[in-house]
């Protein structure tokens, strides 16, 4: 197979034209697998916290009869196993049937290796040595997965509060009727002193208590990690040094809920509010949601209507396989979600659609321009969002070989206006082009104010009472 060679999309980003969709790059490996008559099977098992383990299996072709071959094996592996792990999340990687496959998994996520970035970050998130190791096929362990109940209380006193990475957003819920909301800019991820976000956040909360009797539960959806309402890893708290990170950041929202008089507090991730909002609204399940503001966030509800545990942190999932794609800054991998479904995805593509952002400009306010721009009729602006709606359509095409989806839900900042529903038009378009047995999956878009105070009120039930 050679790695060099692109497979064409039907729809192509005219501002983007060398985008390689991984969907279709990943199909036609597989399709050369089983057509070479000599695939090889392989199971990769990655354990997570509580012993939860995922298990993928797939088939790659044997090491060692053609050079091109393995090379493509190299290549598959090490974007399936990186995909697996910011879906699922894990510390360990099990890999049976191919010692050659473990071996160079291995090294790549060793000390030094490529994807160090990965390992290393999912060892903070789980605290424990992220380690890769090889087994007889026979031997990969079985899966063992948990799933949760959650969301979706309506009684008493409640405060809801969304952190996002250029806003924060909070709601002030009684008995289900929204009393309050608001929306307050800030800028968290270049902040170092963690005071001005735990500041930033009593500010938000205690607004909103302003218009309660009392607080009988606060739930927060969060940019970022959280394990047992602890912040494990966040980019709002990017610039925060290690030590105080640990001292100020890692249980700040456990520390709001004891300021504010022993309040019971839960704090999930932003994208799993996003799902658990779609939910509601739907009364559906099987939903993916994502929002698109400062960067990508993601959420899953199964089939049960229950959250999965996964980590689901899409952001750094590749999607574009083209190996000159912009590089995620944090990660330094190319190709990422964050650069495609996010205010950086707006920024990324003005200068092809013939816009000039000023420097001295944040990233919300470039965005803001370009969405003002769209408003005002400019083609170039409208060929941005448009771009970014095929991205969705081959990305979504690409999270269906990893969840059973029914509907996807958008919100955040970037689809407010006319850009979401341009969002949604190119990403249905997608879908009917190169893959017709997923038109199944419905697209929904919110309505403005639920797009960008839709999360403070559903985190307002996360939490259930009398715990």
């Amino acid at each position: 197979m050679d790695l060099n060679r692109k497979i064409m999309p039907t729809l192509v980003p005219e501002l983007d034209p060398d985008f390689q969709p991984a969907v279709l790059w990943n199909r036609a490996y597989s399709q050369a697998v089983q057509a070479s008559g000599q695939g090889l099977p392989v199971a990769i098992a990655i354990e997570r916290d509580q012993g939860q383990i995922a298990v993928q299996e797939t088939v790659i072709f044997p090491f060692g009869s053609k050079e091109a071959w393995d090379e493509a094996n190299y290549f598959y592996l090490e974007r399936l196993v990186k995909s697996l792990l910011w879906v699922k999340g894990g510390w360990k990687v099990i890999v049976g049937g191919s010692n050659q496959a473990g071996e160079f998994l291995r090294q790549t996520y060793a000390p030094g290796g490529r994807r160090e970035f990965d390992a290393q970050f999912m060892g903070r998130v789980y605290e424990q040595d992220f380690t890769v190791e090889s087994v007889e096929l026979s031997k990969v362990p079985k899966i063992n997965e948990k799933t949760e109940k959650i969301g979706g209380h309506l009684d008493g006193c409640r405060i809801g509060f969304d952190a996002g990475g250029s806003d924060r957003k909070v709601a002030a819920v009684m008995d289900g009727q929204v009393l309050f909301s608001d929306e307050t800019v800030w800028h968290p991820k270049v902040t170092e002193d963690p005071d001005y976000h735990f500041a930033g956040i009593m500010d938000s909360i205690t607004r909103a208590a302003a218009h309660l009797p009392r607080i009988d539960a606060i739930g927060v959806s969060s940019a970022g990690i959280y394990i047992n309402n602890r912040t494990m890893v966040a980019s709002l708290f990017l610039k925060v040094p290690e030590d105080l990170f640990e001292e100020k950041v890692k249980e700040i929202y456990l520390r709001v809920g004891k300021e504010l008089g022993n309040v019971p507090i839960e704090v999930r991730n932003d994208g799993e509010v996003t799902a658990l909002a779609g939910a509601a609204a739907l009364e559906d399940t099987n939903i993916l949601g994502i929002a698109m503001g400062t960067s990508q966030a993601v959420g899953y509800v199964d089939s049960e209507g229950s959250l999965t545990g996964w980590l689901n942190e899409l952001c750094f999932m590749p999607v574009d396989y083209n190996p000159n794609a912009m590089i995620d800054e944090w990660s330094g991998d190319s190709g990422c979600g964050v650069k495609y479904f996010s205010q950086d995805a707006v920024i990324k593509l003005a200068p092809a659609a013939g816009i000039e952002l000023a420097d001295d400009l944040t990233p919300a306010e470039k965005l803001e321009v370009v969405q003002d721009l769209l408003e005002k009729g400019h083609p170039g602006a409208r060929r941005i969002f448009e771009n970014i709606g095929i991205y969705l359509g081959y990305a979504v095409a690409h999270y269906a070989d990893f969840y059973d989806i029914k509907h996807v839900l958008i919100l955040g900042r970037v689809t407010s206006g006319l850009g979401g529903v341009l969002i949604l038009e190119k990403a249905r378009a997608v879908l009917s082009a190169d893959f017709p047995e997923l038109t199944k999956i419905e697209f929904h878009l919110p309505d403005e104010d639920d797009r960008r105070v839709g999360q403070a009120i559903t985190a307002a039930g996360l939490t259930a009472l009398g715990r």
